[in-house]
């Protein structure tokens, strides 16, 4: 049968869980009523052979009084109603006897019962006492029969208690498990069509090329919300086309006209069209610095923009030396300008994650720490591997980053509020760039203190292959 929502999917799972409660409880009513039977049956048996035994008990005394008046005083009257008496004896014995198969006591009391009816007062005294006796240890043995009979059916009803407790047992057991697996098998019909509107979801915001075949069967609202989800992904690929080509576009349509600029400024400042005075000089100093920062921020956009249209990082063992080696080469001329002694201390001598993507890091990062440590102050840089992680350092001295500013910094187009070296207004690109960058490697970035510096980013990559 196939379920066409989710509202049915739900019902029916709850309906198939409950089937085996119901026959638990039916099975459970079902054994109470037998019991409840048993225990009243039971009850009604031994007042019955109580009673029948008293009655005996009764009548044996009244037998043996009138036999002894009759001996003594041999009345006619009471030999009748000595005989009505035992008659009597001899039904209720008859039918006790029917429930002891044939007792041994009861063959003994139906003899002196047919003793005492043919009784003769003449008969010898001596005798009428034995007779009498041996009628009175008969009805006691017989009231012990009864008690045996009493306990052997007790003691048969407490077996058949038990098993029917353990029968019970495990047919609970039995049931409740059945419940469980149903409830295992309805939770994964119900889950199963949620997991993979996960898996969707997560195919969208890790970008990848093709998202998991929209499901042909299951509840039809997850359908229509994974139908959804296909037609967003649609379009978040077609806006990051978009992004993309706008990015692409304007930085190349802006490099041409600041080339042009840039070489105007040149020509101006060598003075090749003239001699310019010094209020000239100075304004054509204010447009060169001013290209430069343009021409730096072009080139953060497009680094940017190629950043984002790289679709999986290339994991791959690198040696740090020579890594580091052409870092500190390219980087050299900064650090000198700014008075920057570089302290690094690397514990790997290698590390496994994207190259392209690892420089872009420690470029943004060292970059930062130039643009806002203070000069003349060393510049740390510590490379190590915590457990199953690769931690990158970077930390400088200067003006401490506030805990609200350390929320947004990792945010594009972010620049903060402290003020850089170089007076220049970042683009705020270059810590957002650093975070993408970690992201694409599973990894994050984060600002932690240390005990050596005063801004520390601290990036993770998860090392997701062994040496």
């Amino acid at each position: 049968m196939q379920l066409g929502s989710l509202r049915q999917l739900t019902l029916v799972s709850f309906a198939l869980v409950l089937v085996p409660l119901v026959v638990l409880l039916w099975h459970s009513q079902i054994t109470l009523g037998r019991m409840g039977e048993i225990a009243t049956n039971e009850a009604e048996f031994s007042v019955a052979m109580v009673r029948q035994v008293n009655s005996l008990e009764s009548f044996s005394v009244d037998i043996e009084r009138l036999i002894r008046q009759y001996h003594v005083l041999d009345k006619a009257e009471l030999k009748e109603l000595s005989d009505k008496y035992i008659q009597r004896f001899s039904e209720s014995l008859d039918s006790l006897c029917l429930q002891l198969d044939g007792s041994e006591e009861c063959n003994v009391l139906t003899e002196r019962l047919r003793w005492f009816r043919s009784y003769d007062r003449l008969s010898d005294q001596l005798l009428l006492d034995a007779q009498l006796a041996e009628f009175r240890r008969a009805l006691t043995e017989l009231g012990q029969s009864v008690d045996s009979l009493l306990d052997d059916r007790i003691k048969k009803r407490q077996a058949y208690v038990s098993s029917v407790q353990q029968t019970q047992a495990w047919l609970t057991a039995l049931l409740v498990s059945i419940s469980l697996l149903l409830i295992i098998f309805g939770s994964q019909l119900i889950l199963r069509p949620v997991r993979k509107l996960e898996h969707v979801i997560q195919a969208i915001s890790q970008q990848e090329d093709e998202l998991p075949e929209i499901s042909n069967s299951g509840p039809k609202e997850l359908i229509l919300v994974e139908r959804k989800l296909h037609r967003l992904a649609d379009r978040l690929t077609q806006l990051e086309h978009l992004r993309h080509a706008l990015l692409r576009h304007a930085s190349h349509e802006l490099k041409t006209p600041l080339a042009s600029i840039k070489e105007g400024c040149s020509l101006l400042t060598e003075q090749v069209v003239g001699e310019l005075n010094d209020r000239q000089m100075e304004v054509m100093s204010l447009l060169n610095s001013s290209t430069d920062r343009l021409n730096t921020l072009i080139m953060q956009l497009l680094d940017y923009n190629l950043l984002l249209q790289q679709a999986k990082p290339d994991f791959q063992w690198f040696k740090t030396p020579t890594f580091m080696d052409e870092f500190i080469t390219d980087n050299r001329l900064a650090l000198q300008q700014n008075k920057h002694e570089l302290a690094t201390k690397i514990e790997l001598s290698q590390v496994y994650a994207d190259a392209n993507l690892f420089r872009r890091i420690l470029d943004n990062l060292l970059s930062n720490a130039i643009a806002h440590g203070s000069k003349g102050r060393p510049i740390n840089i510590k490379l190590y591997q915590q457990e199953h992680v690769q931690i990158l350092d970077v930390a400088n001295r200067g003006q401490k980053i506030s805990p609200e500013q350390r929320a947004i910094l990792f945010e594009p187009f972010n620049r903060g509020d402290g003020k850089r070296n170089d007076r220049i207004i970042g683009s705020g690109l270059g810590l957002s760039i650093v975070a993408d960058c970690a992201r694409m490697m599973r990894g994050k970035v984060e600002i932690v203190d240390v005990d050596y510096a005063d801004v520390c980013f601290r990036v993770s990559i998860p090392l997701s292959e062994k040496k």
